[in-house]
């Protein structure tokens, strides 16, 4: 994992002046994000830059839009077999396909950053592809954001991509000890709270969700 797109996350508000980097127009606090596929990263864009690469086809090149759109998929279980296949060590991951290597990615976010695992067809198949967010995620620029923590029902959410670097940026600046602290375990709540209001279940968007712009 790049440790440009976990440096946009651990400092919070941006920067004052902070600009496109595309075109270098100002940016606000809160803006969207292109992917580079070459380079694994996330740049900052503008809202022109960001739809400039939202549009039919530029989603082949180097650089691709972050789509923003939250899909969650109530049916979604996992069982004993499911947890040791994917071996989570703190109860979150994260899960892509990175289309360069043309392979699925897991990521173990920790106090010290991110672990990265290739995740093998089968485990993919058997644990992850019986959810239809499967069949939605668009390469690169989306996520299943999977959350097993002791306590909670497993769920599992498509978010956009940026949104799980946040998460390692959260962990890395608040995490202590073995349990993360209570500072660390309110800050993921807010978090986990903000995903679940943008989210929409699965059968609502079930029709037209695959769009590169995502959903508004």
């Amino acid at each position: 994992m790049s440790a440009n797109v976990l440096a946009q996350f651990t400092r919070r508000p941006p920067p004052p002046g902070e600009r496109c980097e595309l075109c270098g127009e100002p940016l606000p606090g809160e803006h969207r994000h292109l992917v580079d596929t070459a380079r694994r990263s996330l740049k900052c864009s503008c809202p022109p830059c960001h739809l400039l690469f939202t549009r039919p086809g530029a989603g082949q090149g180097r650089f691709r839009a972050v789509p923003d759109r939250y899909l969650t998929d109530p049916a979604f279980t996992l069982d004993g077999e499911g947890r040791n296949r994917l071996q989570i060590p703190v109860g979150l991951a994260f899960f892509f396909r990175n289309s360069a290597l043309g392979r699925f990615a897991a990521f173990y976010p920790g106090p010290a950053g991110a672990t990265e695992s290739e995740l093998d067809p089968a485990t993919w198949d058997a644990v992850l592809g019986r959810t239809r967010l499967a069949g939605l995620l668009q390469d690169d620029v989306e996520a299943l954001l999977l959350r097993d923590e002791r306590g909670l029902p497993a769920s599992c959410t498509l978010v956009p991509i940026d949104v799980c670097y946040e998460l390692v940026g959260r962990m890395r600046l608040h995490w202590k000890g073995f349990d993360g602290g209570a500072e660390a375990r309110a800050d993921l709540e807010e978090f986990f709270t903000r995903v679940a209001a943008r989210s929409r279940p699965l059968r609502a968007e079930a029709e037209g969700a695959g769009t590169p712009g995502g959903a508004p």
